[in-house]
């Protein structure tokens, strides 16, 4: 009886101690994505490819980007240089993590004002993203992301 009691502990010692390594993962990919969204909103890329693999994919609203490299050169960085100020609201995320990978699922709110213009636009937003963990440190492999104009309510 004494050994079966010792079985029981040490498998709910293992399960304790895998549900804390999870959970670490699971906030270590959050923070990956947090710290993308926060350049985003302070309108500065730099030191953000270490965040992605370098066989990294990036697709937007419909379009296959290329790496994030491409991205960074060809829409984002120069997007970025336009503008005002990019703010994100509602954000919420979801993550799933398994083994080496994990799958986060991000809905936001967000709003653009442009320099010159002063032209602002608002958009509701989802992003799917799928992170791998290299060298002990997670980095987005693939992100798809898409918005649509933010309806306002009739009266």
């Amino acid at each position: 009886m004494k050994k079966y009691f010792i079985y029981i502990l040490l498998a709910g010692s293992l399960t304790n101690a895998t549900t804390a390594l999870a959970q670490a993962d699971e906030e270590q990919v959050k923070a990956v994505l947090k710290a993308y969204k926060s350049a985003l909103e302070n309108l500065s890329i730099e030191g953000t490819e270490k965040l992605f693999t370098a066989n990294s994919e990036i697709l937007e609203t419909g379009k296959v980007e290329g790496s994030y490299h491409d991205y960074v050169s060809h829409h984002i960085g120069p997007e970025l240089d336009h503008l005002e100020s990019f703010k994100f609201n509602n954000y919420q995320v979801k993550v799933i993590v398994d083994g080496d990978y994990a799958f986060a699922t991000e809905t936001y709110g967000f709003v653009l004002v442009f320099k010159e213009s002063g032209k602002v636009i608002e958009r509701q937003g989802a992003a799917t993203s799928v992170l791998h963990k290299e060298d002990g440190q997670w980095k987005i492999m693939k992100a798809h992301n898409s918005s649509r104009p933010v309806r306002k309510a009739q009266h």
